[in-house]
């Protein structure tokens, strides 16, 4: 949220922007001591997850429906590493991540190749794949029943207060979001945002659109399952609720909210919704999906650009009093780097 501003205040002096770091920074501390620690770390790992699904939508403008297949892999992947390896959950994350993204090579290689509801088609199609799998392999996945009771192991560390287990997610979230803002902001990353612009263009440039889409098609999963196996650990189990396609249909709700193109809003719509979920079933309203449903259809009415893209473009307006041009389409945070390919 914080990097976020950063990016949309880039003219601003160095100064604020650090202060604005140290504020986001302090937020992120402080957030376990204002909610029950589990639902801030599930703010923490839903967060990643919308930034890297919005780094594939936003900034590739490739709309998947199957992102829960990354995210519930990576779930299994990091449960099963945990329970039959004994090595520390940091490890069992990336070891799952790492299957998210080897699973993203395949899928990838052949949905990159259509576009727009083709794409979207494709992914939720291999989605449900890996869906019917992780039922039917009921001898590694457990099932119906998921895999219980995933260890947290670190070294000298007890993990079975969630205050300290927040802390220890924490640092892993943190460098997948440096990562994410890292790509954004990388030459690779200014080709790719030309590609959502123009990809007919950037290919008569002489860049190899495909292999681009391949490849943030392919780090988003990593993140993703970066998230994923951190939200195992988080609730010790994982289960076919993370392979799911209402899981897919949950981080596009959040990414949306936030605002599509802004990448760290995505942290606006993830927490809004996780926290919404956890206060109605708190208050026992057992339908969550009419109250969550209802948010999305007032931001997108209302809201054109997202609550944090709105506010992004308040902000610029306000910089540049009198600039503000109207728009065919939601501005990008990161518009600015896809400029030079599109002159």
């Amino acid at each position: 949220m914080i990097l976020s501003l950063i990016g949309a205040l880039h003219r601003y002096p160095a100064g604020v922007r650090r202060g604005l770091l140290s504020a986001g920074l302090l937020a992120a501390l402080a957030l376990p001591w204002t909610l029950y620690p589990p639902v801030a770390a599930d703010i923490l790992c839903w967060g990643l997850f919308a930034v890297a699904f919005d780094l594939l939508l936003g900034h590739a403008g490739l709309l998947s429906f199957g992102h829960a297949a990354f995210w519930g892999t990576s779930a299994y992947a990091t449960g099963l590493i945990a329970l039959h390896s004994g090595l520390p959950f940091p490890v069992a994350v990336l070891g799952g991540a790492v299957a998210a993204a080897l699973l993203a090579v395949p899928i990838g290689f052949l949905a990159v190749r259509r576009s727009g509801i083709y794409f979207a088609m494709v992914t939720l199609a291999f989605a449900q794949m890996v869906y019917f799998v992780a039922n039917q392999w009921d001898d590694v996945t457990g099932g119906e029943n998921g895999l219980q009771g995933i260890p947290r192991q670190l070294a000298g560390i007890d993990l079975s207060d969630s205050f300290v287990l927040y802390y220890a997610l924490l640092p892993m979230v943190l460098l997948g979001l440096t990562a994410a803002w890292r790509f954004v902001r990388s030459p690779f990353g200014r080709v790719v945002a030309g590609v959502r612009e123009n990809p007919d263009r950037v290919r008569a440039l002489g860049y190899a659109v495909d292999r681009y889409k391949l490849v943030v098609f392919v780090v988003s999963a990593f993140l993703s399952g970066l998230a994923g196996g951190l939200y195992a650990v988080n609730h010790g189990f994982a289960s076919l609720q993370e392979v799911y396609w209402t899981t897919s249909g949950k981080v596009v709700v959040m990414t949306v909210l936030g605002g599509i193109g802004t990448l760290w809003g995505s942290l606006v719509g993830a927490g809004a919704i996780v926290r919404l979920e956890d206060w109605l079933s708190t208050a026992g309203f057992e339908e969550t999906g009419l109250i969550t449903g209802g948010v999305f259809i007032v931001t997108v009415l209302v809201f054109r650009r997202g609550v944090w893209g709105t506010l992004s473009q308040l902000l610029r307006d306000r910089a540049a009093p009198g600039a503000a041009v109207l728009e065919p389409h939601p501005r990008h945070d990161h518009d600015d780097t896809a400029q030079r390919v599109r002159s």
